[in-house]
This record gives C-alpha cells, sequence and structure tokens, in this order.
C-alpha cells in the first residue's frame, strides 16, 4: 500500500467536507417570488455604472462601489413599477454568501433574502427576524451593524458583511435606480 494513501484520502475527506456545509436556500425566481409576490412579471434591467455613479456610491455607502455592472431586475404589477431587486454576492468568513435585495422605487429596503450559505458557521443570517431589520432603511438610514441592525455572535463576518452590501446596494439603488 502506498504510505501516502491515507494522508491523501484525509486530505481529500477535509476538503469535501468544507464544501458540505454549501445551502441553497432560494433559486432566483423564488426569491423574486418572496420579495415581490404581488407582481405580475420579472424584467431584466441591465444596469452599468459610470465613474461619478460609481464615486457618489461609494459615498453613501461608506463602502466601495465594488463593480459597475450589477444583475437587476424590476418587478412590475401590470405596468406599475414595484421596485427592484438587485442580486449580489459577499464573502463571509472564506466563502461566498449570495442574497437578494428587494428595493421599492423610493430606494427603501423592501426585503432581503438570502439565496445560499456556503460557510460551516453564522447561517443565522438567514432568520427571518435578522433580515427584517433592513425593511424601511436606506443608504443613510440605520444600515450599520449596531446602528439600526444587530450581530448574531458566531456570525459576526456574515453579519458585517451581508449588512456592507446591502448598504452598498442601498446606494446604488438611490444613485441609479430611483424613480
Amino acid at each position: 500500500m502506498n504510505p501516502l494513501a491515507p494522508l491523501t484520502l484525509a486530505t481529500l475527506a477535509s476538503l469535501a467536507a468544507g464544501s458540505a456545509f454549501a445551502t441553497q436556500y432560494l433559486t432566483v425566481e423564488q426569491a423574486q417570488q418572496a420579495i415581490f409576490p404581488e407582481a405580475g412579471s420579472f424584467k431584466a434591467v441591465p444596469l452599468q455604472l459610470n465613474g461619478e455613479q460609481m464615486r457618489q456610491v461609494e459615498k453613501l455607502a461608506g463602502v466601495p462601489a465594488r463593480s459597475v455592472a450589477w444583475r437587476v431586475v424590476a418587478a412590475y404589477q401590470g405596468e406599475k413599477l414595484l421596485g427592484h431587486i438587485v442580486f449580489d454576492d459577499v464573502i463571509g468568513k472564506f466563502e461566498l454568501i449570495s442574497y437578494a435585495v428587494g428595493l421599492l422605487p423610493d430606494a427603501s429596503v423592501r426585503q432581503v433574502e438570502i439565496l445560499a450559505y456556503r460557510e460551516s458557521h453564522g447561517f443565522e443570517i438567514r432568520n427571518a427576524n435578522w433580515r427584517k431589520q433592513f425593511a424601511g432603511k436606506s443608504a443613510g438610514s440605520g444600515l450599520s451593524i449596531g446602528e439600526g441592525i444587530a450581530n448574531i455572535s458566531g456570525a459576526t463576518l456574515s453579519c458585517t458583511h451581508v449588512t456592507d452590501g446591502v448598504r452598498r446596494i442601498a446606494a446604488i439603488a438611490q444613485v441609479a435606480l430611483r424613480k
């Protein structure tokens, strides 16, 4: 028997165990329906921020705009715009957290949904009571841990990074999507 075989098997097992925590909670379509259940249709909205918009987002959010291109869907009831959903990923501690932010036409947050969580700890951010804290807030009003959003012990990095991401998206909505 190869003397390295047990080491190789142990290494493969540990790598597989790291990905065993990945949980897909919602598809994009399910998130859309959860955030805007009254919507009759959803339409992709191309969103490319220009340099000035990126600077405005950074100033409003207090975090870098991070990207010029954003995945956005508009929700409609007939011809009436209900709002937008922005899809994003942030790093938890080591792995990506995929989430969606529903925004009303005034750029305030309607709802936050966690689509996929890949960390071994901190999945409590999916708790509805924690996510409800974001509702009604905008880029400049209480979208920080300790200032409108409570931390969850054991999920500090996930809470912080998702909160920063929601604040960034709320700033993007205020700069580029507000009606």
